[in-house]
């Protein structure tokens, strides 16, 4: 690890909370804390706090909070090394080198920047001479005005009948080595080769840069049509690898945190027509198909980046690509859209006919990876038999099972199963009589229901409604934050509460809150990252927390800390929340959760009802995943699984009981259990 501990505690110790944050945040003393508008979004009232004695920021509009890496991360869009740095720098603070090795290794790259940095401003002033005017006649006819020029240092390399030596000559003036420029891929040597000479002749330049904007590369675009490479990147060197890197990723970085869409294209001069445009979060891959490693740095950037390509079949071939790449990878919320352009029409092309309409337009209509998956799976397609419906079904059951997260692979099996049933539905006659043929695509309502397999792929018809007919889990639960996995469980009063009244417990966790507003004082962090399964109990929270952020709950008496806090939720339009707490509640023998409990039970119980709160939800996840795994693969060790799993949530209610016998610190008998 390169940041020990004791660095980061260093930094930590160096550096105030408010001090960092107030770079980009007005803020104002407010008692122990600090108050100022959100910097995640716009506001009017203050909700935004810092605290330098718990090292941590809270922002109340967005529930985001941390200490002062995480605000540099989330402000400036940058990763945690770098946001090391960053705040290294403004602490005055050496960086840490592991080794001596390490820190040869980092002079060095150092030196190499330097040369690349020269060589980039050699390109572009040869651009601007009487020798780039060829060059300058390109960019002229592909619509790139001097501003984008500028913008993005484009440069030129000068000819063989110029010079094949000229960048070679102009770097040794500045004191550079030889070995230096072979090494940052700007000479080409051997031992084949008696004098190295520049590798880059007649092109035009495009510099790339690493995510802090540095030059580590160029792409040259060759002008003349009979040479071997239409376009020549740099080779690898200890700056440049050119799978782990992206053209135009810095300033796509921050423009993509700060809302833009991140949109893939294929070539340099189609992300300057993007970006000019402006779609400022354009990138493309540097020479190749898209790389494992430029997908997660996609990733880093938005949850769904969109891939433009080409409408031609090579375009779609690479958009097939593409999504054989991101499969296995998927994570929840994490994946790809893509959008085909016109056929015979690059993004530069629609930029100069259509503008930025043209682009929107085609960027609105991108389409999610399992239509793309599908899409290619059917092309083209005869199944008007049996053998071949079953081979297509079977390649869908291979690909869903290399998705390699299981939530993620579920509903991709899920899907793409309804799509099957859709496709080969029967068709029903006037009179109720079903015809012989199937659907070419996506139908009505069936007769039959496909039900994916377990892990083995594929999976098979059944009648409408299942073996018993019942309510299914989804129909039984909604759109809650948890699916059933079985008719009983949907049906269980568990999963009820969270489609019709908050639960006994998230309610007395609430209602500990609205009569304990100081609870918020020490638990604050934990309360705004409890998992709660009711909708309604999300924004109740948000209420609560809200209301809490105002300075009068902190110094009052505890009740009329409760009173004003009801007042404020009243005044927000949470009155109809607080009565259906006050309904879900079906006892008052939690004694710490009432107005007027004494301090130690009031702790007691908040302590008690949070524990079994995270143990509750823990199992239910367990639950689902045992009743998947049972309903895979009906082994005797599934099955002895899930009767643990149901026996330790009944153990969980049992003990949620006792937190009734709190409140001898209150006049209440504690009794015996």
């Amino acid at each position: 690890m390169r940041f020990t501990p004791q660095f980061l505690e260093e930094l930590r110790a160096r550096l105030l909370v408010s001090e960092v944050v107030g770079r980009r945040v007005k803020l104002k003393k407010a008692g122990r804390e600090w108050k100022g508008l959100s910097p995640f979004q716009q506001e009017k009232t203050p909700s935004f706090t810092v605290n330098d004695q718990k090292q941590f920021y809270h922002d109340f509009s967005t529930g985001k909070h941390g200490n002062i890496f995480d605000f540099v991360m989330e402000t400036e869009g940058v990763s945690f090394p770098e946001a090391v740095e960053r705040l290294a720098s403004m602490a005055g603070l050496a960086l840490p080198a592991v080794t001596p090795d390490a820190a040869r290794h980092e002079q060095r790259r150092k030196t190499l920047y330097d040369v690349m940095e020269l060589a980039a401003k050699f390109f572009a002033d040869t651009l601007a001479s009487r020798d780039g005017a060829k060059a300058r006649g390109y960019l002229g006819d592909r619509a790139i005005s001097p501003a984008t020029q500028v913008q993005f240092r484009i440069g030129y390399a000068p000819s063989n009948q110029q010079n094949r030596f000229a960048l070679k000559e102009y770097l040794g003036g500045h004191g550079i080595p030889v070995e230096d420029m072979v090494e940052a891929g700007l000479l080409i040597a051997g031992d084949d080769i008696p004098v190295p000479y520049d590798r880059f002749r007649d092109r035009v330049m495009f510099p790339i840069t690493d995510v802090r904007g540095r030059v580590i590369a160029f792409g040259g675009r060759a002008l003349e049509k009979d040479v071997p490479a239409k376009y020549l990147n740099s080779p690898e060197t200890p700056l440049f690898h050119k799978g782990d890197n992206l053209y135009n990723l810095a300033t796509a970085r921050q423009a993509a945190h700060d809302g833009a869409s991140l949109v893939v294209v294929e070539g340099y001069v189609d992300v300057i027509a993007m970006v000019t445009t402006g779609f400022a979060a354009s990138v493309a891959p540097l020479g190749t198909a898209l790389t494992e490693n430029q997908l997660a740095l996609l990733w880093k950037m938005a949850d769904e980046p969109i891939l433009c390509f080409d409408g031609d079949r090579a375009g779609q071939k690479a958009a097939y690509r593409a999504a054989d790449l991101a499969l296995p990878h998927l994570k929840p919320g994490k994946s790809l859209r893509f959008a085909l352009l016109p056929e015979g029409q690059d993004p530069d092309d629609l930029a100069r006919s259509g503008g930025r309409g043209a682009i929107e337009e085609v960027i609105g209509a991108a389409r999610g990876l399992a239509d793309m998956i599908w899409s290619r799976e059917i092309e083209g397609g005869s199944y008007a038999t049996p053998e071949r419906r079953a081979a297509l079904e079977a390649r869908i059951g291979e690909l869903t099972n290399g998705v390699r997260d299981e939530v993620v692979r579920r509903y991709y099996r899920q899907d793409l199963a309804e799509r099957l049933q859709r496709m080969f539905a029967p068709e029903t006659g006037r009179g109720g009589y079903t015809k012989g043929n199937y659907r070419g695509g996506a139908g009505g309502e069936s007769g039959r229901r496909f039900q994916p397999r377990g892990p083995g792929g594929g999976g098979r018809f059944e009648p409408r409604g299942g073996r018993g007919q019942g309510i299914t889990p989804a129909a039984a639960l909604g759109a809650g934050p948890y699916q059933a996995s079985s008719p009983q469980l949907a049906l269980s009063p568990i999963m009820r509460g969270q489609r019709s009244s908050i639960s006994r417990r998230e309610a007395l966790i609430l209602q500990s809150l609205i009569n304990h507003p100081w609870l918020l004082h020490d638990h604050l962090e934990e309360v705004a990252a409890l998992e709660l399964a009711h909708p309604e109990a999300h924004k109740l929270r948000a209420g609560i927390i809200a209301a809490f952020a105002h300075d009068h709950h902190h110094s009052a008496e505890p009740s009329e800390q409760s009173e004003k806090m009801r007042a404020d939720l009243d005044r927000g339009g949470f009155s109809q929340f607080l009565q259906r707490v006050e309904r879900s509640i079906t006892t008052h023998a939690v004694w710490g959760a009432q107005p007027g409990a004494a301090r130690e039970d009031v702790l007691s119980t908040w302590h008690q009802l949070v524990s079994l709160h995270h143990q509750w939800h823990s199992l239910l996840r367990e639950l689902k995943d045992a009743e998947l795994a049972l309903g895979d693969n009906g082994s005797e060790a599934n099955l002895t699984w899930l009767r643990d799993v149901k026996a330790r949530m009944a153990e969980v209610d049992g003990t949620e009981a006792l937190i009734e016998g709190f409140g001898e610190s209150s006049g209440r008998f504690q009794r015996s259990v």
